[in-house]
């Protein structure tokens, strides 16, 4: 009888924390449509609770270094099991800004989140990664590691102070000692915790945004102007909205949204506005790539405008854990960029790049409406040796509807005789006046194209 009554008080009591617990999460679902097997995406829906920072000790002077306030309201919101972060009207100056689970930073009108400049405000140094390359580095500013349930939105700013870090654009020898010292470490396969990168004058410089190994992920209706990095970038993430963004940055590896080995993504009408490429598609760098053998996949993105960049859709060169079901369509690309569509590899990345839809496309003027290269290797080609030789396999590209004022070429394929490219369809392409030559195809199989019209004026 005695067991049987402590038997019924458990019970009783796992029922009453039951009911009286946390309750689940609740999302929206959010179908996208896709010319591949897309699953809904889960919007979080966070509780109705606001923790201003202003209750927590933030001073909106521009002086004043809100770093510590901003990290207890963010503390105090998980805590309580979720709701906003609101960063109120004018300008908050911080160092780094970590978020954790359950939590919406939400910046109110006229807010300004100003980052400093000071490289000690971004240590001690945090699980990131540089080009495709994990280590620890300094901390990205806004940053947020196997985290679930988060989100960056209002029309208020993110903008950092940028004078230290553009002196660290360049890249003098001890900056290429340190990507050679990190190749190295990610090709034998040293643990990334002994990857210690933010020492001395290595200078690689933080990401703006950079959400590692998360989940249910919502960025909404904020800008951002300037970056010392890439910009916004979801790495290893799973489930994640991106609308409504006005970025702008013009510094030196300044991409406007990086996918890592990401998937299940949408990115609706946004606008970027880039000194690098645009919207980009990675999955990685050799070794540490085909460690962690994540493809990127499911990524859709629509309505958005480029107004300057290096490319509209950017993918590689970091591809060794493969890249497949990308859609983009109805973008526009208005003012100039050097490659509408850029796919780029090398012969030591492996993985694979397939399924790729682009459709629905207004540009202005460009070099490529279509490039693809398999011997993209910049500054790396003379900095570091091939230690594995690897072939990345590309099959499935197809284009359709897109119109341009001015191109020096339509598409130029430059595929690797060992593995060619294979499978690409060209239809319904629009270019006003074509100055260079219409097509270049080498190493390269079944493509196809389908009412090309253009005036070829060399």
């Amino acid at each position: 009888m005695k067991d049987l009554k402590i038997t019924l008080a458990l019970a009783c009591g796992l029922i009453m924390a039951a009911s009286c617990g946390t309750p689940p999460p609740q999302y929206k679902e959010v179908q996208v449509d896709a010319p591949f097997p897309m699953e809904a995406i889960q919007e979080y829906v966070f509780p109705p609770r606001d923790f201003p920072i202003t209750d927590y000790g933030a001073i909106a002077d521009g002086k004043t270094l809100n770093t510590e306030a901003i990290a207890r309201a963010i503390n105090a919101c998980n805590q309580a099991g979720g709701g906003r972060v609101v960063i109120p009207a004018g300008e908050w100056l911080t160092g780094a800004v970590h978020m954790k689970s359950n939590v919406n930073l939400h910046l109110a009108e006229n807010a300004v989140l100003r980052f400093t400049d000071n490289p000690q405000d971004y240590l001690p140094a945090v699980p990131t990664s540089w080009e495709g390359m994990e280590c620890y580095n300094y901390s990205p500013l806004l940053y947020a590691y196997e985290c679930e349930n988060i989100a960056v939105t209002g029309p208020g700013k993110l903008a950092p102070i940028m004078e230290t870090w553009r002196t660290w654009f360049g890249r003098p020898q001890p900056h290429l000692d340190a990507l050679k010292k990190l190749y190295d470490m990610a090709s034998f396969n040293v643990p990334v915790e002994q990857r210690q990168m933010a020492e001395g004058e290595n200078h690689l410089r933080p990401h703006l945004l950079h959400f590692n190994r998360c989940k249910h992920i919502l960025l909404d209706g904020f800008q951002i102007d300037q970056s010392p990095f890439w910009t916004i970038h979801l790495y290893l993430c799973d489930g994640a909205i991106v609308r409504h963004l006005d970025v702008k940055a013009h510094g030196h590896n300044n991409d406007g949204i990086d996918l890592e080995m990401t998937r299940n993504v949408l990115v609706e009408k946004c606008k970027f506005d880039q000194g690098d490429d645009g919207v980009v598609i990675k999955s990685g760098r050799n070794q540490d790539a085909w460690r962690l053998n994540t493809p990127t996949e499911n990524i859709v993105v629509r309505d958005c405008h480029i107004v300057r960049a290096h490319t509209l859709l950017g993918i590689g060169s970091e591809i060794s854990g493969g890249v497949r079901n990308i859609c983009m369509h109805d973008c526009q690309a208005a003012d100039t960029v050097f490659r509408l569509v850029f796919a780029k590899t090398n012969h030591r990345r492996g993985g694979f790049i397939e399924n790729i839809w682009v459709k629905g496309i207004q540009a202005g003027r460009m070099q490529r409406v279509l490039e693809i290269d398999t011997d993209v290797l910049y500054q790396w080609r003379d900095l570091v040796p091939t230690y594995k030789d690897s072939i990345t396999r590309i099959e499935g590209i197809y284009m359709d509807s897109i119109f341009c004022q001015r191109t020096e070429a339509i598409y130029d394929l430059k595929g690797d005789s060992r593995l060619p490219i294979r499978n690409v369809e060209i239809k319904d392409i629009h270019v006003d006046e074509v100055t260079k030559f219409l097509k270049n195809i080498v190493n390269a199989e079944h493509v196809t194209e389908t009412n090309l019209q253009y005036t070829l004026n060399k």
